[in-house]
C-alpha cells in the first residue's frame, strides 16, 4: 500500500510532505526525516559494568532502583537497560520482564527519560527484574531489525550470563511486556518462541498495553474515526496515518495484511504463555483491535485479563503517570506480574467516594452495591478477566495466584464491547458453562 502524502505543516522539513506519522514522524519530498517525538535527555544508569558482580546493589536514590546497562547482542549492537528493586528481592528470585518501549517503530530509547522513569516505576511496584530493550529503529533499521533484537534480547535473558539475571531473577517467571509498537514487538517475539527457536523458553505471560496491530481494511470503529473527529479534538493516532505506518516502517517490503501487524486468530491463540493481559484506552482508535486480539488469546485456553481504561487516549499512562487512571493501569500490570500475597487479604476498594471491600482466599468475594443494598457472595469458576478502569480512583486486587478473578465495571458503558468479545457482561453463561452474577449494573462484579 502507497504511502498517503499531505501539505506539509509547519514547513518542518520545507515542500510537501510524502509520509504523515503524525505525531512521530514526517518525511518529505527530498528524503529529509523530521522526528517530531525525540528523546528526552538520556538517564545515567546507577551502575557500571565496574559494579556488576559487586555483591553489594547500588540503588538510584530517585526511585530505589539500581540501573545497569548491558549489550545482548554483539554482532548488531543491541542493549539494554536492566532495572533492580532495592534489595535485590531480599533473597527471593523476582520476577523477569523484558519490556519494549512504543515509539511508532521510529523514536524512543530505553536510556530516554520517559521510558526510563516507566520501567523504573514498574521494576519497583511489580518488585520485578526489568530488561528495557534498546531495539533498532527504522527507517534507517527497517524492521524486521527490532524483531531481531527482541529475540536476541530474549535469549540472552534465558540464558542467565548476566550477573544479575542469575543472581536475582526466576527464570519459571518471565513475561514479555510493551505499549504500542513495543507491544507489537513483545507480540512477535513470543510468535517466534512458539517455533522450533523457542523450545527452551518458558514464557510466563505477555503484558500487552495498547498494542499496535493494524489491517488492510478499517474496522467499523476505525472507520467511524476517520470520519467523526474534529479537527480541534482528533485522536493522538488517525487512521490515514496508520495506513502508512508499517509499510514506511517495513522499508517498502510489506502491507498492512502482513501477519507480523495483523496476526492470524490462529497465531494469536497459540502464543507460547500461559497467561496474558491486553489493556486498551476508550478513545485509542487501536482499541477495537486490541479486544479483538485479547478475545483471540482466550481460544488457546489461557488466562486473559482485558483492561480498559475510559476517558483516556493512546499511551495515556507515559505521559502523565500520576493520574488516577495511569496509577490503575500500573497496579493491574503490577499484579499481573507479581500477584502479591496481600491481596489474598482483605483489599479496600475506593469507588465513587464509596468504601467497597474485596475479600480473598477462600473462593468467595462481597462487594457492595452504590444504593447500599446487602452484600452478596459471588462463587463462579472459569473464565476470563475484565476490568474497565473508569476516572474514580480504583485499586483491584487478587488475581491468578489464587485462581481468583478480579472484575470491575463502572457504570453501564462498555459492557456490551466485552460480550461481543467474549468477556464477561451482565447475564448469561460464561464460555465455560457456569453462570456468573452481577451486585447491580453498577456495582463491583468479582469472579473467583
Amino acid at each position: 500500500m502507497a504511502p498517503r502524502s499531505s501539505p506539509a505543516i509547519g514547513g518542518g522539513g520545507g515542500g510537501r510532505v510524502t509520509v504523515d506519522l503524525y505525531p512521530f514522524l514526517r518525511v518529505y519530498e527530498g528524503g529529509h526525516i523530521e522526528r517530531l517525538v525525540r528523546s528526552t535527555a538520556a538517564v545515567a544508569a546507577s551502575h557500571d559494568d565496574g559494579t556488576a558482580t559487586s555483591a553489594a546493589v547500588r540503588p538510584d536514590t530517585r526511585d530505589g532502583v539500581a540501573t545497569r546497562d548491558v549489550v545482548v547482542d554483539e554482532d548488531t549492537g543491541a542493549s539494554a537497560r536492566l532495572f533492580l528493586p532495592g534489595g535485590g528481592g531480599e533473597g527471593r528470585r523476582l520476577p523477569l520482564v523484558l519490556y519494549f518501549h512504543g515509539g511508532a517503530f521510529v523514536t524512543g530509547s530505553a536510556f530516554g527519560r520517559l521510558f526510563h522513569r516507566y520501567a523504573a516505576s514498574l521494576a519497583a511496584r511489580a518488585g520485578a527484574l526489568v530488561v528495557s530493550v534498546e531495539y533498532r529503529l527504522a527507517p534507517e533499521h527497517p524492521l524486521p531489525a527490532a524483531f531481531a533484537d527482541g529475540w536476541a534480547a530474549l535469549r540472552w535473558a534465558a540464558s542467565l550470563a548476566d550477573p544479575w539475571v542469575a543472581r536475582y531473577a526466576d527464570p519459571t517467571r518471565l513475561f514479555l511486556a510493551g505499549e504500542s509498537a513495543g507491544a507489537t514487538i513483545a507480540h512477535n517475539v513470543a510468535a517466534r518462541a512458539a517455533g522450533p527457536d523457542g523450545d527452551d523458553v518458558d514464557i510466563e505471560g505477555v503484558a500487552l498495553l495498547q498494542p499496535c496491530f493494524w489491517g488492510a481494511r478499517w474496522l467499523p470503529s476505525e472507520e467511524a474515526a476517520a470520519a467523526g473527529w474534529r479537527d480541534d479534538e482528533p485522536p493522538m493516532l488517525a487512521p490515514g496515518r496508520l495506513d502508512a505506518l508499517w509499510p514506511y516502517v517495513t522499508g517498502g517490503a510489506a502491507g498492512n495484511d502482513d501477519p507480523r501487524i495483523d496476526p492470524p486468530a490462529e497465531d494469536v491463540s497459540s502464543l507460547p504463555c500461559r497467561r496474558a493481559l491486553v489493556a486498551v484506552a476508550e478513545k485509542d482508535v487501536l482499541s477495537e483491535r486490541g479486544r479483538r486480539y485479547a478475545a483471540q488469546l482466550r481460544g488457546g485456553g489461557r488466562e486473559v485479563t482485558l483492561v480498559e481504561s475510559e476517558g483516556e487516549d493512546h499511551c495515556f499512562h507515559l505521559y502523565r503517570p500520576a493520574r488516577p487512571s495511569a496509577v490503575e493501569l500500573m497496579d493491574r500490570v503490577a499484579q499481573f506480574i507479581s500477584p502479591a500475597s496481600s491481596c489474598l487479604q482483605a483489599e479496600e476498594l475506593h469507588l465513587h467516594g464509596r468504601r467497597r471491600t474485596l475479600c480473598h482466599g477462600n473462593a468467595t468475594a462481597a462487594a457492595a452495591t452504590r444504593s447500599g443494598a446487602p452484600r452478596r457472595q459471588l462463587v463462579v469458576s472459569g473464565g476470563p478477566t475484565t476490568a474497565k478502569l473508569g476516572r474514580p480512583k480504583t485499586k483491584v486486587c487478587g488475581g491468578p495466584a489464587c485462581k481468583a478473578q478480579t472484575a470491575l465495571c463502572l457504570g453501564p458503558r462498555g459492557i456490551g464491547k466485552a460480550q461481543r468479545h467474549g468477556f464477561v457482561g451482565m447475564g448469561g453463561p460464561m464460555p465455560s458453562g457456569t453462570n456468573k452474577y452481577s451486585v447491580s449494573s453498577a456495582a463491583l462484579r468479582v469472579l473467583c
